[in-house]
């Protein structure tokens, strides 16, 4: 239930404010994508906000009082962020460099803190997974965590359709301030509740646990030293670290701008395109489930990988193509199907993320994967702004669509890229290379 919590504030806090901020008051698109970005380049936080959970319990809990700690500040800040967006318009309508360059650092801050904050919760989260399940029943609870999340990331569309209806055709900040403020109030207030819920009673105290912690019994783990010289002992290391900067920035290069899309080339009111994250999100959600029970055992890890990505490409160039029409209707339908194919290339993407580990550094591993993730979805917000912005200024007598389309091809051929590189993914060179280098460490801890 907090991964679902997580996706419906996320679709909230980045696809509402993208659009309100690009469309309604004018933001550069630079500036909206650069800002957003600044909660991804957080990521790296993870490992920090993951050693002190380990090592520094609370209320004798390792996991839950921080997930807690996390959650009561990125909901609050959410909160925050409506009053400072608007405030930063002002600035924009005042013309005062001063205020202006404050705005904008305030807003870069904000959100940079969100993503510290999103952070503190979700690592002790997966963490806490990690200490309930069992080795076999990880890859389940992988598959149903992102499934969780791509439901929240459907509710949030859904709500924000249904509750901001009546702000359809509004541009005037004086209304649409205290109607934004009071809607993101209340989701987070939900959120915040819900996370309390969730989590409670789940993580029993240290001194209650019969079988403890991994990070209450390290004695017999391989340092952090050594384990960087397992990751580095593989080319393959690399390959897919490049594969997955490439297939997710395939998949979130347009996050940034297709609410503005929706509303430039379609002409869609808010409420409209606030869902069209719900549409993309239940087709990943139908792909998801897709690819774990049927495409991944019939065609195999690569093979369902291969063909996500080859999908994801098609429906790339259909979102351009289906820009010539205007229709809103077929927009949506071609980002269910975008949805389906990002459903399809992630489960898979995750199952070859598991086998490209090695036990006694999964959680290094995983991280390095993970810090791939977060920078290729903090350059997509950053770049699907700027790209934006770039193709109005070499065609400013051409029209928005063409601006749009110029970014969606763009990530079109990154997909190729990603399909490039997979097919250079080798699974057992990996683990012969991991495997001798990880023989040599435990020679070197026997002599």
């Amino acid at each position: 239930m907090f991964q679902g919590c997580l996706g419906c504030l996320a679709v909230i806090f980045a696809g509402l404010l993208n659009r309100i901020m690009l469309s309604e008051l004018g933001f550069p698109g630079l500036l909206v994508g650069g800002a957003l970005a600044f909660e991804q380049f957080m990521a790296p936080s993870r490992i920090l906000f993951g050693q002190i959970s380990d090592a520094h319990p609370l209320a004798g809990r390792h996991r839950t009082p921080y997930i807690w700690l996390g959650t009561s500040l990125f909901t609050g800040l959410a909160v925050l962020s409506i009053p400072l967006i608007f405030r930063l318009e002002e600035a924009f309508q005042g013309g005062s460099g001063w205020s202006i360059g404050l705005g904008i650092a305030a807003l870069c801050g904000l959100f940079a803190a969100y993503g510290l904050a999103v952070s503190l919760a979700t690592t002790p989260y997966l963490a806490l997974v990690i200490d309930l399940t069992e080795e076999q029943e990880r890859p389940r609870a992988v598959g149903l965590i992102w499934c969780l999340l791509t439901v929240g990331i459907v509710a949030g569309a859904i709500a924000t359709a249904v509750s901001l209806r009546g702000l359809d055709g509004v541009s005037d900040p004086a209304v649409l301030q205290p109607v934004l403020l009071q809607f993101m109030g209340r989701v987070s207030l939900v959120v915040l509740v819900l996370t309390l819920c969730a989590t409670w009673g789940v993580e029993p105290p240290a001194a209650s646990r019969q079988v403890p912690l991994a990070a209450e019994r390290r004695d017999d783990a391989i340092t952090l030293r050594q384990a960087w010289a397992l990751i580095t002992s593989s080319r393959q290391v690399l390959v897919f670290f490049g594969f997955l900067l490439a297939f997710t920035l395939a998949l979130f290069l347009q996050d940034p701008i297709l609410e503005s899309y929706g509303a430039a080339v379609f002409g869609m009111p808010i409420a409209a395109t606030a869902s069209l994250s719900g549409f993309w999100g239940g087709g990943t959600l139908v792909g998801l489930l897709l690819a774990g029970f049927w495409l991944v055992p019939q065609l195999g890890k690569f093979g369902c990988a291969r063909l996500g990505c080859q999908l994801i490409l098609a429906f790339l160039l259909l979102l351009v193509l289906v820009g010539v029409t205007g229709r809103s209707e077929l927009l949506c339908l071609v980002l269910i199907w975008f949805g389906v194919a990002s459903g399809i290339a992630t489960n898979s993407a995750l199952v070859l993320m598991l086998d490209l580990t090695l036990p006694e550094a999964a959680g290094t591993f995983v991280g390095v994967w993970g810090l791939a993730q977060a920078l290729s979805r903090a350059l997509g917000k950053l770049l699907g702004g700027g790209l934006l912005d770039l193709a109005r200024l070499l065609g400013p007598g051409a029209p928005p669509y063409a601006h749009f389309a110029a970014v969606f091809l763009v990530e079109a051929g990154i997909a190729g890229l990603a399909l490039l590189l997979l097919a250079k993914v080798n699974l057992r060179q990996f683990r012969e290379d991991t495997g001798r280098s990880l023989d040599r460490v435990l020679a070197m801890e026997l002599g």
